[in-house]
């Protein structure tokens, strides 16, 4: 695509994808927001570098002939202003929600993903009750993601039909009863501080009513919570990490980057 519009410098691409097919929904001769995060993690001022190819510099000049990868792992986790806005839904859609980023790093994924939700101001719980809500397609995966937490010593919590699955694939699970249901339900058990994560992917961005008010309730009483089961088996690795030993914190630049042959 670059090659085709005659874009020198940096370039921002916006893709969807759609099981194996993939869209493009536009194209900007512009840098993005992950410019100066990828910058940090591979240690390469890009802009700059950007600025002086848009002049006629190569890149062979400046010292970018190959890939950079460093040792350590860079996770990015977007920040979203929803505790602000009482009533809205925590759920992702195409639009732009987020307002900001942070940047966890470590030579482990898992201690990378747990300082990025730290950073975001999500603490990943080491012991306590995760509830898991998933729809049907989802129930596979999670079952998977709900037997690591409870090889770690978390206890399971879940609706009747969720239950029932994960008990039969060997995860013991505590039954609780839908919002909808009536009180005691799970929404009580947030609100009380028995839960310590909570793992929700609801039929659709429209979503029931439950799901709704189960995601505004760990989002009001900051409990950590995960729509995409991708997410949830990324806090699941971090939280096995997190068991085993404590991550550090020190500067960016203590952390070793490969050199371009010829620093701009």
């Amino acid at each position: 695509m670059a090659k085709a519009l005659n874009v020198r410098g940096l370039m921002n691409v916006q893709f969807a994808v759609q099981e194996y097919n993939v869209f493009v929904l536009e194209v900007n001769p512009r840098a993005s927001r992950t410019v100066p995060f990828v910058s940090k993690a591979i240690g390469v001022p890009l802009a700059k570098l950007a600025a002086r190819i848009m002049v006629g510099r190569k890149l062979k000049e400046l010292g970018l002939t190959r890939e950079i990868v460093p040792k350590h792992i860079s996770v990015k986790e977007a920040v979203f202003p929803f505790n602000k806005f009482p009533g809205v839904d925590t759920m992702l859609g195409p639009e732009m929600k987020s307002t900001g980023e942070v940047m966890g790093i470590n030579d482990y994924f898992g201690i990378a993903f747990a300082k990025a939700q730290l950073g975001v101001g999500m603490r990943l719980p080491k012991t306590g009750k995760v509830f898991v809500s998933v729809r049907d397609d989802d129930k596979k995966m999670a079952s998977w993601i709900a037997k690591k937490l409870y090889r770690v010593g978390f206890q399971i919590v879940a609706t009747r039909g969720t239950a029932r699955y994960f008990e039969e694939r060997g995860v013991p699970t505590e039954i609780v009863s839908k919002i909808q249901e009536g009180s005691p339900h799970i929404g009580d058990q947030i609100m009380n501080g028995a839960i310590a994560m909570v793992i929700n992917t609801p039929e659709d961005a429209r979503s029931q009513a439950d799901s709704y008010a189960i995601r505004r309730f760990a989002l009001d009483y900051q409990v950590p919570y995960f729509t995409t089961l991708a997410g949830a088996d990324a806090a699941a690795e971090g939280i096995e990490y997190l068991m085993q030993r404590d991550f550090e914190v020190k500067p960016l630049q203590e952390y070793e980057i490969p050199k371009l042959t010829n620093e701009p």
